[in-house]
């Protein structure tokens, strides 16, 4: 039985530990920054589609998230340009938008 207890003390010692550290985190990067993978409040970021409704959907429903820095990779041939492209197209939609090609692979 005092094991039991011991355990209950131990649980409830990481538990405060684990709220001091998502308050500190809240406090130092702004409330957003990190939360629990249970938790009810779902960030809503606006999106950009990427032009397949079948992707959007895989990617949360509205496409990828505006303002955020997105890494596509894969083997040669498998759309990555294609992708990118896409999505400038529907971000110029809406506004300005840019195509860093920094390995100028990209023929027009």
């Amino acid at each position: 039985m005092a094991t039991k207890a011991k355990t209950t003390l131990e649980d409830k010692g990481k538990v405060q530990a684990l709220e001091n550290a998502l308050s500190q985190i809240d406090k130092a990067f702004g409330s957003g920054a990190i939360m629990r993978l249970n938790g009810d409040d779902i960030a809503s970021i606006p999106a950009i589609s990427t032009g397949a409704i079948s992707l959007d959907l895989a990617l949360g429903g509205a496409g990828m998230p505006r303002g955020r820095v997105i890494e596509v990779f894969g083997p040669e041939s498998s759309g990555k340009t294609t992708l990118a492209l896409n999505v400038v197209a529907q971000a110029q939609k809406a506004g300005v938008a840019a195509f860093i090609d920094a390995e100028h692979a990209l023929d027009p």
